[in-house]
């Protein structure tokens, strides 16, 4: 099977994304801003909002998030299927949303895949 590994974006700069509470925005965004002062660290902050990918391509399911994180990695459903322990045909269905993907297969393929479980359900 390929190695599963995260390219960087860049090898320049990173984004960090934080989820604070809605009344505390700005508390974190002056701590952050004067923690980064601090280090020295070139910095931007930007407030863009953000939407769910669901909110944003509702026709896609967890059998998309599914099919594209296997073909990111090279696998074919057979070699998928052998990997998390089940049948070839039960990751047909799954692409194709004909087969609910279960917590424990969700789990199971997160670990494969390094990401979250619940990308999957």
């Amino acid at each position: 099977m390929p190695a599963l590994t995260k390219k960087p974006i860049t090898k320049v700069s990173a984004d960090l994304r934080l989820r604070v509470p809605a009344n505390k925005v700005e508390t974190a965004k002056e701590a952050i801003e004067h923690t980064l002062q601090l280090t020295g660290i070139e910095y931007s902050i930007s407030e863009e909002k953000y939407i769910s990918w669901q909110d944003a391509f509702p026709e896609y399911g967890p059998g998309d998030a599914l099919k594209g994180a296997r073909l990111m990695e090279g696998l074919t459903q057979a070699q998928l299927a052998e990997e998390i322990g089940i049948k070839p045909h039960h990751i047909s269905e799954m692409e194709h949303n004909k087969r609910p993907i279960g917590k424990k297969i969700a789990k199971r393929l997160a670990r494969l895949f390094h990401t979250g479980y619940k990308v999957f359900l």
